[in-house]
């Protein structure tokens, strides 16, 4: 693909199916409609990488002020449910289970980290209607 202004080309392969390029890098994904939505649920749905990339945005800002803090998260893990809703179909609530792997965090670390998480630019981007709940665990 010639215009390299875009950020992602998303290709229909039939079957339900789509295989998603990221063009600076050349990453690719696919997505199926899940079983319960017509599909073969062989690969993440579209709204599985909703709930996905929120949980990765949220571990990434994380990032960003465990670094300006000079504390190490690596290790860190972000477990989602995604509970979808029928009518209209969408996703009604992402859950997301955030363990950090040190309990040595400081009160003030603790709190930048949670507050890093809960307004990273995706939770910040989805709808008020989808409930995000989050919980922190550190061990």
């Amino acid at each position: 693909m010639e215009n390299k202004t875009y950020t992602a080309q998303v290709i229909y392969k039939g079957g339900l199916r789509t295989q998603a390029e990221h063009l600076s890098s050349e990453t690719k994904i696919i997505t199926d409609a899940p079983v319960d939505n017509h599909g073969k649920g062989e690969a993440f749905s579209p709204t599985d990488l909703v709930a996905t990339a929120l949980a990765s945005c949220m571990l990434t800002i994380m990032g960003i002020v465990a670094n300006r803090l000079e504390i190490n998260i690596d290790g860190t893990t972000a477990n989602i449910t995604k509970i979808m809703e029928s009518n209209p179909r969408r996703i009604a609530e992402v859950k997301v289970h955030i363990t950090l792997p040190n309990s040595n965090y400081s009160n003030k670390e603790r709190k930048l980290l949670e507050k890093a998480a809960l307004t990273c630019p995706v939770a910040e981007s989805l709808s008020e209607k989808l409930v995000q709940t989050v919980n922190f665990e550190y061990l």
